[in-house]
């Protein structure tokens, strides 16, 4: 997989290589989030990264497919697109260089986190890595990785004023809210659905809470070797079929494929402070999350493609009565 290295120069320049090729749509991203928990399932966070880099893929699908298509302006849906690939952009671009530099720590059995600043890490990333190094706390590390995600995206995707201009503000958004459609699935090949659904999506406190509850039905719920088993025996495409044709009822392919529907997307990186420059780490925020009892969401989550079914049919019969 990786060719043998004669310096650090050479590293680094592999590591930049290897993050652009990797990072270009969302089918990638998820790809080699998947393969490096394979190959090093101590970094932990690499799986869950994997799953909801799934369900960022079957959210953007979903807005070219027949439950949204009809709910939905092009303006927001494309905006909202751009929303979901930027932000999955961001925290690709600077997690998989540190996935990457850990593989050749591992493979020189010597540390080599100081290269993460020529990929403008966050400090406390930096000194979180070198504490695993010697620590090897799996889950303070998956918890510091989640940290990072979620303050790395704060300021340029859920502070953006274009965005919240157009989608925290709007009426889909809030809608979207007030029934609970923002949730992120781990499918299984029994049809059994597990997951959880979040509000007050614009918080960082509640979307790193969310990130460690999500971290423990992966890993703690005692379901880890079902959801494996999907990720193996299923391709990720970006339509929500790659689950629903697991259900017992008879489903059919509503949503499209997501190379078929969206071009590759070029993007800059944000130039500015890190944003561990800015702002203080909680303690909290490395406490253990409060867990629901209810992580077996399949009938709920049935329910709810019924609502919008419903909320798709009303829309229609209101265009035919205008």
């Amino acid at each position: 997989m990786f060719a043998k290295i004669e310096n650090e120069h050479d590293i680094i320049q592999i590591v930049k290589r290897k993050t652009n090729l990797g990072n270009i749509d969302n089918i990638s991203r998820t790809n080699h989030y998947e393969i490096f928990y394979f190959d090093y399932k101590e970094i932990k966070w690499s799986l869950l990264a994997s799953l909801v880099s799934r369900n960022a893929g079957w959210n953007m699908c979903d807005l070219e497919g027949d439950r949204l298509v009809k709910l939905m302006s092009v303006e927001y849906r494309r905006t909202l697109f751009s929303m979901y690939e930027r932000a999955n952009w961001l925290i690709f671009n600077d997690a998989y260089p540190q996935l990457l530099i850990y593989h050749y720590s591992t493979k020189y059995n010597k540390p080599l986190f100081h290269l993460l600043r020529y990929f403008r890490i966050s400090e406390f990333m930096i000194d979180e890595w070198q504490t695993f190094w010697k620590d090897r706390d799996e889950t303070r590390l998956l918890y510091a990785l989640i940290i990072n995600e979620q303050n790395l995206i704060q300021k340029p995707i859920i502070a953006n004023t274009v965005y919240h201009k157009r989608i925290f503000n709007s009426l889909p958004y809030r809608l979207q809210e007030k029934l609970h459609f923002n949730v992120i699935l781990f499918p299984t090949l029994s049809g059994k659905i597990y997951g959880a659904s979040m509000k007050k999506f614009q918080n960082v406190h509640v979307r790193i809470e969310f990130g460690k509850q999500l971290s423990w039905i992966l890993f703690d719920s005692g379901y880890l070797q079902e959801f494996i088993h999907f990720i193996k025996k299923t391709v990720h495409t970006g339509s929500r079929y790659d689950y629903e044709k697991y259900f017992s009822e008879k489903m059919r392919r509503d949503t499209p494929y997501l190379r078929f529907t969206y071009p590759i997307i070029e993007h800059v990186p944000e130039i500015g402070p890190s944003w561990d420059q800015q702002k203080k780490v909680k303690r909290s925020w490395f406490h253990s999350p409060k867990i629901k009892d209810d992580i077996e969401i399949t009938n709920w989550y049935k329910k709810k493609l019924i609502e919008m079914s419903l909320l798709k049919n009303l829309q229609e019969w209101i265009q035919l009565n205008q």
